[in-house]
């Protein structure tokens, strides 16, 4: 509990991605995607749990198999309206304060996490994340509001791509919520970089990433990462061509 409040860590995760099925279970350094994300949020000083947000279908019963190898929690619910099961897998475990995580993004750093969550207090804010203006690379997105926030989200929209993305409202509706957004200090300024699990491209270049960082340092940083890239640009040329779909 920090300040009184339980949060939790919520990752949406699922088999059926159109671009790379099956992308949360792919490896790296001998572990699935998902695995590493869990990991690498059990590390906050603020977590109090992590929840897997994954759907009904048959596809994610692997997802399921993971979670109780890693004793990790899980809901089940609604592959199109990922705002009510994220909403529904953070009440599952008591939430009070949600932190968003993707499936996709398994270099997230839990720092980001935790310098969030203190923001988020400091600030008496609706919503703390570093999103809203793009100035770290994409693949380390934190978001942290209050499950109460969502549920009031859910009742105001409809819209089908609100529910689809779960957090858009909030950060579209400035003057209904407090908002703070996180600008990347400049050694880790480079939100052209992409390092999200989108493509078989992005696998090979976070495959790399992994490969040089992880033996060394399994709790490799945002600044280790761009360290990284700058120092071996060539890297990304691997998902230089990729044609990205952003909201």
């Amino acid at each position: 509990m920090y300040q009184g409040k339980k949060i939790v860590a919520t990752i949406e995760a699922r088999m059926t991605s159109s671009r790379l099925p099956g992308k949360v279970l792919m490896d790296f350094c001998g572990k699935p995607d998902l695995q590493h994300i869990i990991e690498r949020l059990r590390r906050s000083n603020y977590l109090d749990e992590v929840v897997v947000a994954t759907t009904v279908n048959k596809e994610d019963d692997p997802v399921i198999e993971l979670c109780n190898t890693l004793d990790c929690r899980y809901f089940r619910g609604s592959e199109e309206d990922v705002l009510q099961r994220v909403l529904d897998a953070a009440k599952s475990v008591n939430a009070d304060i949600l932190v968003e995580i993707t499936g996709d993004c398994p270099v997230i750093d839990w720092r980001h996490v935790d310098f969030l969550v203190e923001q988020f207090f400091k600030g008496n804010y609706d919503y703390a994340a570093n999103i809203l203006e793009r100035t770290f690379p994409r693949g380390f997105d934190t978001q942290v509001y209050p499950v109460k926030v969502l549920e009031k989200v859910n009742e105001l929209t409809k819209d089908p791509t609100d529910h689809e993305h779960v957090s858009l409202y909030i950060y579209r509706h400035p003057e209904i919520f407090k908002l703070y957004n996180w600008v990347a200090p400049k050694e880790v300024y480079h939100p052209e970089f992409e390092i999200t699990l989108d493509t078989r491209e992005d696998y090979e270049l976070i495959k790399t990433i992994y490969e040089e960082l992880y033996e060394e340092k399994p709790d490799f940083s945002c600044e280790d990462v761009v360290s990284l890239l700058l120092e071996k640009p060539q890297l990304l040329d691997i998902v230089k061509d990729i044609q990205r779909k952003h909201v």
